[in-house]
């Protein structure tokens, strides 16, 4: 198989895992849209790999290996076959100013979800989100492109951390579930919370410090949004059609999230898919005045 296939089979991997970046990417020209799929499906690849099963020691060395896969051609696999994901990642680096070290940093991110790592304060929750999130900002930037690149990466940074921190609260009970958390302790305990779960799933938290909590998350994310948004000027009208489709999911995601907290502590919140078509239209629409 060639470079097109591999193009091909990131892009099929985007549309079955990725349902609210896919609405974004349906607004670039071909050549950006496929190199982003290649940068998704090889995120995707280590983000399974951490939230997979086995022991940690087994995990963390299969990161390791996709780690050590980003260096050198792609390698054939045992079977023969070439690996098309490396194939198409490889190619979208040659054709555009990827920072493929930005892999090691959601590489980093991820053997800390694997660790079981909790987070004292917001600063470095902050971190593993510049990690797991801010690493994809960047990368897709690369693909962008932006008249200023030293000035919009930070920006792209900062959307990144926005998106994360969505994330977190839209999956605080699943993550729970898994033994993890990934809300700062000082919050915890400045709004009385501890996250305990009794022996049906359920938080043990009086419902009102658990609401008090998450709104209070909610504005910090927004804040992060109004300076990431920041970087749509910056780009040209697809690429920013492109972000400000996806971020418009999020911050709509984090708007009923804030508006009934309750609902997102029972279960895991998303938007309808007309509801997605919609925020991606006015996006375009946006874009083009």
């Amino acid at each position: 198989m060639g470079v097109p296939e591999a193009y091909q089979h990131c892009e099929q991997i985007m549309r079955r895992n990725a349902r609210n970046f896919s609405y974004g990417l349906r607004l670039l020209p071909a050549p950006k849209r496929r190199a982003l799929s290649a940068v998704y499906a090889f995120a995707r690849r280590i983000d399974d790999i951490a939230d997979g099963h086995g022991p940690v020691g087994a995990r963390l060395a299969r990161l390791n290996t996709a780690r050590e896969a980003l260096d050198g051609p792609p390698r054939i696999r045992a079977d023969g076959s070439e690996d098309l994901v490396l194939v198409a990642l490889h190619d979208a680096a040659r054709r555009y100013p990827l920072p493929l070290a930005a892999f090691g940093e959601l590489i980093d991110g991820c053997a800390a979800d694997v660790r079981g790592t909790t987070y004292a304060r917001f600063d470095e929750l902050l971190a593993y989100c510049r990690c797991v999130a801010g690493s994809i900002g960047r990368l897709s930037l690369g693909v962008f492109g932006a008249d200023d690149p030293e000035a919009a990466t930070p920006l792209a940074d900062a959307l990144g951390v926005a998106l994360q921190i969505t994330n977190i609260l839209r999956d605080v009970r699943e993550d729970r579930l898994a033994g993890r958390i990934y809300l700062p302790i000082e919050d915890l305990e400045r709004f009385g919370c501890t996250l305990d779960l009794d022996g049906a799933g359920r938080f043990t938290d009086p419902p009102h410090r658990l609401v008090t909590l998450i709104r209070y998350e909610a504005v910090r994310a927004r804040e992060w949004f109004a300076d990431g948004m920041r970087l749509l000027p910056a780009l040209d009208t697809r690429s920013a059609a492109c972000t400000a489709a996806m971020a418009g999911i999020y911050r709509c995601l984090l708007d009923r999230i804030a508006a009934d907290p309750t609902v997102a502590l029972t279960a895991r919140l998303s938007l309808p898919p007309w509801a997605k078509a919609m925020v991606a239209a006015r996006a375009l629409a946006g874009a083009g005045r």
